[in-house]
């Protein structure tokens, strides 16, 4: 961490720096790209991975707050850009570094009204592009006569805004086509199955081949994050369980790591392994049902009831500990709510002892099928340097040879002391996407196996202040979700409320590359990319 403040330091001395779990630097919008492009490109550096862009509001200063890891030295560092203009907020973009950031900077103009200097696409990215003002900002209106309900659609958007910045520093706003009118374009979604929820892609065909989609987002956008700044800590818990509800137990996890973090609160070790083996319980549910619909959108829908018939058995463990089979509100800050049931060692040895043969079962049906593997094998191929471009974690990203998995690159809870492997697969086809979560599965069954005989008595939950006030800081977390890294972001000014709080999804991403995946292939290619993307769209939305 020195060597890389005093290297930045050398190469732009305008920068400051702050010290902490990532190093902050504090650098001046007009020099921004040019470090972010020394820090991408540099070997010295090596950041090739944009971890999150985090738009905020300081009421004297609007801006953003990067976060960039490098995968080949497995170091971090923050970056602070900012602006005193709100009447006209721009900052320079970074999307033609990192591919991800493409939405990511969408999703700050759509909040913030920060327009990104140089960035091709300047539309709103889940609110309607009719929508009056930007709602995360400090002073925004919310009367809700100022943005009624309104019952008609927006109007579809052929072209969009560049603002081009030429070399001598003038800014220039441009119109850039999305669909020619000769474009022949077909809507898939919202409405329909193989999307995997309420997504819309604005999708350019010739013939049966894809030249271009358009994502279109925010049919459930619910403003978690702008509830967030008015509800006191633990109540916005219950949120997380209902973004990527597949990775509730995860995602609760994250936000209760955030804030102990911040606090100092040391949980309990018993916790600590339930958490850790809900954790794992969840991921292996969310992979069977990954796996069942999957095989579904393709036609075998005879696999669809063999996972479930393992998936429901999780679900009975879930139910009997959390009272609950979907939004399960289990983690809580401190530990967890209530303590296991009294089956619950006898009902996970039970799990562990009938999935290898099931794992069996799902092979001899699927994974040979003549059939499966014209469809998935070198279909959609990603390759390694795009997915971390692209910013596409977990299963997805470790099926094109990314060792991304935050339990092994960044561990937390108890993680470090367990043995366990990182699947790394290089083929970076649907196929490799598909047996990556099969071997997942089976990771995790490795992890329950060396936990459920040596969960520790002891407490279930720390001690912790009746009404939770954090310290003034900013902090972030990762944890490895079902379907990559999730991420949370708190910012406190030392209220009982938070300043800002955000939550980094790995499915926004995943929806972000399907463009990039399905040109050229046929539609019937984007329901197998799609499916093995496994996108949850409620956590895209948020």
């Amino acid at each position: 961490m020195a060597n890389v403040q005093e290297n930045i330091a050398r190469l732009f001395p305008e920068a400051t720096f702050e010290e902490g779990e990532w190093l902050l630097v504090n650098i001046p919008d007009a020099k921004w790209h040019s470090l972010a492009k020394t820090l991408k490109e540099d070997p010295e550096f090596g950041f090739d991975y944009l971890v999150a862009i985090v738009g905020m509001d300081w009421t004297e200063t609007l801006g953003c707050m990067y976060y960039l890891t490098s995968t080949t030295h497995n170091t971090h560092v923050s970056v602070k850009v900012t602006t005193s203009d709100r009447e006209n907020p721009m900052l320079h973009s970074i999307s033609d570094l990192w591919a991800v950031a493409n939405l990511y900077e969408r999703e700050v103009y759509d909040y913030y009204g920060i327009i990104f200097i140089n960035h091709p696409d300047m539309r709103r990215l889940f609110l309607r592009n009719d929508w009056v003002g930007y709602p995360l900002r400090k002073d925004y209106n919310d009367d809700p006569n100022v943005n009624p309900v309104r019952l008609d659609h927006e109007a579809v958007d052929d072209v969009t805004v560049s603002y081009v910045e030429d070399a001598d520093g003038n800014i220039e706003k441009k119109e850039v086509t999305i669909f020619r009118p000769e474009d022949f374009v077909v809507n898939i979604g919202p409405q329909h199955p193989a999307t995997h929820g309420v997504l819309r892609f604005r999708t350019a065909v010739e013939g049966e081949t894809i030249t271009k989609i358009d994502l279109y987002l925010g049919y459930i956008h619910r403003g978690i994050e702008k509830l967030c700044e008015g509800l006191g800590y633990p109540q916005t818990l219950h949120f997380t369980d209902r973004l990527d509800y597949l990775s509730a137990q995860q995602n609760r996890h994250c936000l209760c790591l955030c804030i102990e973090k911040a606090l100092g609160i040391e949980v309990p070790r018993r916790a600590q392994v339930i958490r850790v083996m809900m954790d794992e319980l969840m991921r292996i549910s969310s992979h069977l049902l990954f796996m069942g619909t999957f095989c579904m959108d393709l036609g075998a829908t005879t696999m669809l009831f063999y996972t479930l018939r393992e998936r429901e058995t999780i679900l009975n463990i879930f139910e009997k500990t959390c009272g609950a089979r979907m939004t399960f509100n289990y983690n809580c800050i401190g530990g967890i709510m209530d303590d296991i049931d009294a089956d619950f060692v006898k009902d996970v040895k039970h799990l562990i002892e009938i999935m290898p043969a099931a794992i069996k079962e799902y092979n001899t049906i699927f994974t040979g099928n003549v059939i499966a593997n014209n469809r998935m094998v070198g279909v959609g191929h990603l390759s390694k340097e795009d997915a971390i471009s692209y910013g596409a974690t977990g299963p997805v990203g470790r099926a094109s040879g990314w060792a991304c998995d935050v339990r092994k690159t960044a561990p937390y809870s108890i993680y470090s002391e367990l043995d366990f492997d990182e699947v790394v697969l290089h083929e970076g086809d649907c196929m490799a996407r598909f047996v990556e979560r099969i071997e997942e599965i089976k990771q995790s069954l490795r992890i329950l196996e060396q936990l459920v005989d040596n969960i520790p008595d002891g407490e279930i939950c720390a001690k912790v202040p009746k009404v939770i006030k954090l310290p003034e800081g900013h902090w972030f977390q990762q944890v490895e979700a079902s379907r990559g890294a999730f991420g949370v972001y708190i910012e406190s000014h030392g209220a009982n409320t938070p300043w800002r709080v955000k939550f980094n999804s790995p499915c926004m991403n995943l929806a972000g590359v399907v463009d990039h995946l399905t040109r050229g292939s046929k539609i019937a290619d984007l329901i197998t990319i799609g499916g093995t993307l496994d996108y949850v769209v409620p956590d895209i939305d948020r």
